[in-house]
């Protein structure tokens, strides 16, 4: 596949084919009840265990979607791309299947256990910029004669949509999924396979209000900007996306912000209510689903009968030791 196809390639039968792809090489992760956490809620909530993934995170599926689909040109002259982390480790993954060289742009925000699975996949990591943006404007620059990977790549955005094909194929009857949403490759995909699979599932993006720019974008419509402040690095992007904004803003049933702070607290539940250690942005999914609970007095939940469970995507399980110290400091 070109990576210059657009979305109009991000087809149901192209997803089937990517997670034939998929398949080969990663196994079908979790998809589980914790009724311990369903108390603390007051939901029935099914988590898809997406971290246990090599890298620790649901973006390899793109990564290896992508070592699959190479064009002569990115094998002839490497691959280029920027990420605070997760994506980067994908494409370090990806360009170590195909035996290629990859080189990885970072802010310098990106956390250090990060940067360092980077390098121990094999890629040559930069450390260039305060944030995002200029971390992909200088990656771009590296990228003189091709090879540059962007993080919303159509053959990227299909290997994550695989998740969302083991999910709907898992569990039949869900109410909504919650999905953490930083470019929304992830949200691109379950909005497409929802739509396949379970018409009247309801898909709702989750953003940290530290880094409003995709929640910003989807509201107008248009591409918008905004500082990132956010603790969740996964999260930290400043700008929305236009190879996911259309998918988004028409297939998003809604698009919720949460405080750092209440994605720290999902982070503990999942530490404490289901045996999960989640990075920020892998909690930010439950967080979606506590914001929008009623509120609640201290102590367990109801929870009700006959309502239909919703299911959170645990995306990432490469937590900080920062995020790891404010787990403890409030335990």
């Amino acid at each position: 596949m070109d990576s210059s196809v657009g979305t109009s390639s991000l087809t149901f039968a192209a997803v089937q084919r990517a997670g034939e792809v998929v398949a080969a090489t990663l196994a079908t992760t979790p998809l589980v009840s914790h009724p311990v956490l369903d108390r603390s809620v007051g939901r029935r909530l099914l988590v898809k265990h997406e971290h246990v993934l090599p890298t620790g995170s649901f973006k390899v599926r793109g990564g290896v979607h992508l070592a699959a689909t190479l064009t002569d040109v990115e094998r002839r002259v490497g691959l280029v791309t920027t990420s605070t982390g997760n994506h980067a480790q994908s494409v370090a993954f990806a360009a170590r299947a195909a035996g290629v060289p990859a080189t990885v742009v970072m802010p310098q925000c990106a956390p250090a256990v990060k940067r360092d699975a980077v390098e121990a996949l094999g890629a040559r990591v930069i450390v260039h910029g305060d944030g995002l943006g200029e971390a992909a404007a200088h990656a771009r620059s590296l990228a003189t004669e091709g090879g540059y990977i962007d993080p919303t790549d159509p053959r990227i955005i299909l290997g994550h949509a695989t998740a969302y094909l083991e999910l709907f194929t898992q569990a039949s009857g869900l109410g909504a999924v919650y999905v953490p949403i930083g470019s929304g490759t992830g949200a691109v995909g379950a909005c497409v396979v929802r739509d396949a699979l379970a018409p009247s599932c309801a898909v709702i993006g989750v953003q940290s209000s530290s880094a409003p720019a995709g929640w910003r974008s989807w509201l107008s419509g248009r591409i918008e900007t905004a500082p990132a402040a956010t603790r969740a690095s996964g999260l930290a992007t400043t700008s929305g996306y236009a190879a996911t904004l259309a998918t988004l803003w028409a297939g998003l049933a809604d698009f919720l912000l949460v405080t750092d702070d209440e994605i720290d607290g999902a982070a503990r539940l999942l530490a404490t209510r289901a045996g999960t250690l989640a990075e920020g942005a892998g909690a930010a999914a439950l967080a979606g689903v506590v914001a929008a609970a009623e509120p609640a007095a201290d102590g367990d939940l109801p929870v009700a009968d006959g309502e239909l469970p919703v299911a959170v995507m645990c995306t990432g399980g490469n937590a900080s030791a920062d995020e790891i110290a404010r787990l403890a400091a409030a335990a």
